[in-house]
């Protein structure tokens, strides 16, 4: 969950590491400090509880000169947010300095250890035990500190990326990994090497990177090529990606919010998405992996979609999708739940992973699950070189751009853009689907991003609307059929980003118990567009009205039949019903939105949240 750069060359290593903890600041804000070898030979740490800008505010006035570096942003796991528990952490002698992405499962029996050879602890946290193991490792068997590090973490559990940087060894950067994710970036003929959590602090210094493994450590020492080992002592040879990634897409560009940017963002992404998978004039849909895999894919007898929060929500439309065009039988799983209760996977099962990170830790101990069982992994993420992407057999990338706002907005539509390029991909291979639906299902996907460009001739008008609704402390959401998952991804964003408790429901479900909860201040958002279950829909709507609900109905335009019986209304143009769920969440996502904004909430950073869940 948190984030961590390093850099070690010939620049200073100040700047360089403020900019990379800013964009990695999406992964955790509860604290954020560094620690620079000083030009005086000692570690220099600065720290403190808060964003990345407070550490700046702290800095002020500080020598805080010199070329090697190590940086964290934090979302606390063990010890709360504090001066103390932030990160970098020293070890006792102060000539060892480490930062830590992960959690250590087994840190209290070697803290104990530790503490019976006189080491003392100043932290709550894992991590500091980590660094004075490293340096008991190191004095005891008079070890380099890539040996000591190397050595050290073969009585480590858990898991971990970590950063370590020390007094004796100047301009020397070792970093390792253990599922949790690391890149390296090689600058200037190995003049300088970057270290984050993912390329985005670095493309815009170089874009040769260097994703490590899980077991891996490099030694990175400016003018010399990486040294890799792995935790066993095999040398490994690195290998360098070149690494594409649009500057603009991780910046602002004059946005209050990144959320707000990447909203409005979705029909230029949404159309990068498709670009080169479906083939305008032939009208088909043509993905590498159906190329690649078309025998496993087609003799799958069940297809499992894993993943957590927004990815799950999206894995619940595809379900539908895959049924209802392929008709291949689909379960959805939480990742979380799947690993630990002892599923039943089959060689014939296709399982399918989703994360936007890729990076996502249930989802990735869920992959090497079903990997043990002989079943096919697919995945879809956004991250190019993720662990998922790596893990997997085969896939598809969204290639909607970095998402940078913790509440997901843009990686939602792409994922459920994706998965309905597979079932309609399934559904034609395996003669499911009639030709006539596929070619209409095509010619709307061509028109989707003017569709949603329509939605947003309204933003104004459902920025008014959000003023009345800031007084809230409860919200439901309803839909049916493939528009209730979409219930539940509208409740999910406005929990996550206003702090209002909000329930996606079944429609129908309403009766069964949720219909007790509503009076006079109960606002209700029903997804009302008209499908097949559209007169349903119209009666729940009746039942709510009956007992004094607030509605916003999500409507197809000019439906004047349900504007007369709702409080407000926003409309949303017409489209394959199998891709409204590409529109009716356009609305749900702007309300959250402005509600969040009206409250005064920080959109970007919703309180306890990280975007990237690289942790139990």
């Amino acid at each position: 969950m948190c984030g961590i750069v390093g850099y070690t060359g010939s620049r200073e290593a100040f700047p360089i590491l403020i900019k990379g903890l800013k964009r990695l600041e999406y992964r955790g804000y509860d604290s954020a400090g560094v620690a620079l070898q000083h030009a005086s030979g000692d570690i220099v740490v600065c720290k403190t509880k808060g964003k990345v800008i407070n550490l700046e505010s702290s800095a002020q006035g500080k020598d805080l000169s010199g070329s090697l570096g190590i940086a964290h942003t934090r979302w606390a796991t063990h010890g709360e947010p504090s001066e103390r528990n932030a990160h970098p952490h020293y070890s006792e002698s102060g000539e060892i300095a480490i930062v830590h992405n992960g959690i250590i499962e087994n840190y209290r029996e070697l803290k104990r250890a530790l503490e019976s050879e006189g080491y003392s602890f100043q932290s709550d946290t894992d991590t500091e035990v980590l660094v004075q193991l490293i340096e008991y490792t190191k004095k005891k068997y008079n070890l380099s500190l890539f040996r000591a590090v190397q050595k050290a973490l073969g009585s480590v559990i858990g898991a971990y990326a970590i950063a370590v940087i020390d007094k004796s060894e100047p301009q020397c950067l070792v970093a390792t990994r253990k599922s949790s994710p690391l890149a390296i970036g090689v600058g200037n003929d190995n003049q300088e090497f970057f270290l984050a959590s993912d390329p985005s602090p670095m493309i815009e210094y170089t874009r040769n990177i260097i994703f490590v493994e899980d077991g891996d450590v490099v030694e990175l020492v400016p003018g010399k090529a990486p040294y890799m080992e792995t935790l066993s002592n095999q040398v490994i040879e690195p290998k360098i990606s070149n690494v594409t990634m649009d500057l603009g897409m991780i910046e602002k560009e004059g946005y209050p919010h990144f959320m707000i940017k990447e909203i409005l963002d979705q029909p230029r992404v949404l159309g990068d998405c498709m670009r080169g998978r479906v083939n305008t004039e032939l009208k088909e849909v043509i993905l590498s992996a159906m190329v690649d895999h078309r025998e496993r894919l087609l003799s799958a007898e069940r297809i499992i979609i894993v993943g957590c929060g927004t990815s799950w929500h999206a894995a619940l439309i595809g379900k539908q999708l895959i049924e209802s065009l392929a008709r291949i039988p689909v379960e959805v799983e939480y990742s979380s739940e799947f690993r630990y209760r002892n599923p039943i996977i089959r060689p014939s099962d296709v399982v399918i992973a989703m994360s936007q990170s890729g990076e996502t830790a249930d989802t990735l101990a869920a992959i090497q699950l079903a990997k043990e069982k002989g079943a096919f992994i697919y995945g879809i993420c956004n991250s190019v070189g993720s662990s998922i992407a790596r893990a997997t057999d085969s896939g598809t990338y969204i290639h909607v751009g970095p998402e940078i706002g913790v509440a997901s907005t843009k990686a939602f539509t792409g994922q459920v853009t994706v998965l309905a390029l597979l079932a309609l991909c399934l559904g034609r291979e395996n003669g499911s689907l009639e030709p006539e639906r596929y070619t209409r299902i095509i010619d709307d996907l061509l028109i989707l991003p003017e569709r949603i460009e329509k939605i947003f001739e309204q933003k104004e008008r459902i920025e008014q609307l959000s003023t009345r609704f800031t007084y809230a402390h409860n919200f439901i959401y309803l839909g049916r059929g493939i528009n209730y998952p979409v219930a539940l991804e509208g409740a999910l964003k406005l929990k996550e980003i206003s702090y209002i408790h909000a329930e996606g429901y079944p429609a129908a479900e309403m009766k069964h118990g949720p219909i007790a909860l509503i009076d006079e201040e109960m606002p209700i958002v029903v997804i009302a567009t008209r499908d097949k279950i559209y007169e349903k829909v119209v009666s729940n709507i009746q039942e709510i009205k009956a007992r004094k609900g607030r509605i916003i109905a999500i409507v197809n335009e000019g439906d004047a039949q349900v504007a007369k019986m709702v409080d407000y209304v926003i409309e949303i143009p017409e489209i394959a019903p199998e891709l409204e769920p590409l529109l009716t969440v356009v609305p749900l996502q702007l309300l959250s939105y402005y509600i969040a904004v009206c409250k005064g909430k920080d959109v970007d950073q919703p309180r306890n949240l990280a975007k990237s869940v690289t942790v139990e």
